[in-house]
């Protein structure tokens, strides 16, 4: 949560000072989750603060400088006021996106899963197309990711994979990517080159720190071990290292094959179904809070909120806000921030 409101500088220097004191306590590294979720906390705030100060020192120099315009009138002087202009726009645009990354977890990690819809290759191929996109769009703005799992088509793409992505509000950014995504081409796998519609979901869930709140009954689960497959180290292919579990309770499935032992990638598994749970857990409560209220919400999983079309013209449109562009490549290459920025304003 972003401490006393997004231009409450002083408050968020004295929760920083706070955290300081915390970091340098010598126990502080007993509880390694809980440390580093403090330490994540006070580089958001640094974060903030620093932006928050860059903005008033630019300001602060247009002052200054337009008092010297009143008595000369000096051509470079009217130029830096005018770039400074442009950047402290800029600036602004950046806490823009911080006041609108204020959600409760919007901070947090998270675990990004493509899953084809039907249709086979075309619906393979399209997942695969936004497995790509997606890595793209994260080494262009500095996330980190894992691949935890990554299921191939039967004879291109894949069928489903899930990604772990870290970075300063990884699902604040991404949680608007959840949903149904609608692909419209002609068909590189069809002889008679007829245009095709493909679809594909993609799922974000928060990656929450250990919470004990979440409790799993070990007979509520159903555990698979196969090989990996798909990218990976020496070992894909050769051990069967995979997990898959499913809560048969409520029918979520999560699988992981990153890691080299089975061990290893139960624990990751077991990390990724306890963030699905809270989250489930978090919705239900939503929903009740909003049937009390009388809202009736359309949730974003299951509802088509993208289309991708190449055909017969180029265009790229979110459903929820409208917010479309003709180059449909440059999207497919990873281009996705403006339609994450549109999204975070409604």
């Amino acid at each position: 949560m972003i401490y006393g409101g997004l231009f409450d500088g002083d408050g968020k220097l004295k929760k920083i000072n706070e955290l300081e004191i915390e970091i340098n306590n010598p126990d502080f590294w007993n509880d390694r989750d809980k440390a580093q979720e403090i330490i994540d906390e006070k580089n958001n705030l640094s974060l903030i603060v620093s932006k928050m100060q860059s903005v008033k020192d630019d300001i602060l120099n247009d002052l200054e400088i337009c008092d010297l315009l009143d008595n000369e009138n000096d051509m470079s002087l009217l130029t830096e006021v005018s770039n400074d202009y442009q950047k402290i726009e800029e600036e602004m645009k950046d806490l823009e996106i911080f006041l609108l990354l204020s959600g409760p977890y919007d901070k947090n990690n998270c675990i990004l899963e493509i899953h084809a819809g039907a249709g086979g290759t075309e619906a393979c191929d399209w997942a695969d197309m936004l497995f790509r996109m997606y890595l793209r769009y994260f080494e262009k703005n500095n996330f980190k990711y894992e691949v935890l799992s990554y299921l191939d088509g039967e004879d291109v793409g894949l069928k489903s994979c899930s990604i772990k992505v870290s970075g300063n509000f990884a699902y604040g950014y991404l949680k608007g990517e959840k949903g149904v995504h609608r692909l419209v081409r002609l068909s590189p796998f069809d002889a008679n080159h007829k245009r095709h519609t493909s679809f594909a979901s993609v799922d974000v869930t928060p990656e929450f720190r250990e919470d004990n709140s979440i409790v799993i009954d070990e007979k509520d689960l159903k555990i698979d071990i196969y090989k990996s497959s798909g990218a990976g180290g020496q070992h894909i292919n050769r051990t069967e290292s995979a997990v898959r579990i499913t809560h048969l309770p409520t029918k979520i499935v999560v699988t992981c094959q990153s890691q080299r032992s089975q061990h290893q990638n139960k624990e990751s598994a077991m990390n990724v179904l306890k963030g699905k749970l809270k989250l489930l857990e978090i919705e239900k409560k939503e929903q009740e809070l909003n049937n009390i209220k009388g809202e009736n919400q359309i949730t974003s999983f299951g509802s088509q909120i993208r289309s991708y079309v190449m055909h017969p013209y180029s265009l790229v449109k979110d459903h929820r806000t409208n917010y479309e562009t003709s180059n449909v490549l440059k999207v497919l290459d990873g281009d996705i921030n403006e339609f994450i920025l549109s999204y975070l304003k409604k």
